[in-house]
């Protein structure tokens, strides 16, 4: 599941005429940085859900073959993150990968894709979230998301002023943690990480690579400038 249906606010005014994932970082739309990884790593179909300025992206992906697009469509509202994915619940399996369109990430010896996936435990897990260490990450200005203890159980920043891991926007999830949750529900996905939290089932994965958060014009320099050094 790939959520590319936000308004980009904070990317205007080049939102104002493109979708943000359409925006080009290095030559590459962010939604292809994105879904290319998720290809690379096997996953055969992807759903992404639209809203604003949707038949932009509806015809960036028509053509891809790998993964296999399905449009889940939130024209008539915008359900926010975790209401998305119930919209999509149909299409999705027992358990998925979810992938925001705002970030990507360079990869080392194992794609972080398929080290999320060979990680996830749903005997111990509801979700497992992929982790961006702030030390190093390119883009991002915030205080950071969570704390993580020796076995990889989240808690949240809370009142503390940064936290070292940010959510690197992506998670597997199962279909079982939304349950009791109603199509055309508006919700964040972060309600269903905080419960959770409660039961001791929120895990993370630190990412394994540079991390590069693409929230702003601004930062579109800042991620091509950090590829090409990495280059």
């Amino acid at each position: 599941m790939v959520l590319a249906a936000g308004l980009g606010s904070r990317m205007r005014p080049i939102t104002d005429r493109i979708p943000k994932p359409l925006v080009a970082v290095a030559g590459k739309t962010m939604l292809d940085h994105v879904l290319d990884p998720l290809a690379d790593a096997g996953i055969e179909t992807a759903v992404v859900n639209v809203h604003h300025l949707a038949d932009q992206i509806e015809a960036a992906v028509g053509q891809r073959r790998k993964p296999s697009i399905v449009i889940s469509d939130e024209r008539a509202m915008l359900l926010d993150s975790g209401g998305g994915v119930a919209k999509a619940l149909p299409r999705l399996g027992e358990s998925f990968v979810i992938r925001n369109a705002d970030s990507f990430w360079t990869d080392r010896a194992t794609p972080n894709v398929v080290r999320l996936i060979e990680a996830f435990d749903p005997a111990r897990m509801d979700t497992l979230l992929l982790l961006a260490p702030l030390a190093g990450s390119v883009g991002f200005d915030g205080p950071g998301d969570f704390f993580r203890d020796d076995e990889g159980r989240l808690t949240r920043r809370g009142k503390r002023p940064a936290a070292p891991y940010a959510y690197a926007g992506a998670a597997i999830m199962q279909a079982a943690d939304f349950a009791g949750r109603q199509p055309g529900e508006i919700f964040s996905l972060n309600a269903l990480w905080d419960a959770s939290i409660a039961r001791g089932r929120l895990f993370g994965l630190p990412l394994d690579g540079l991390w590069l958060h693409v929230g702003t014009p601004a930062a579109i320099g800042q991620a091509e400038a950090a590829l090409a050094a990495a280059n």
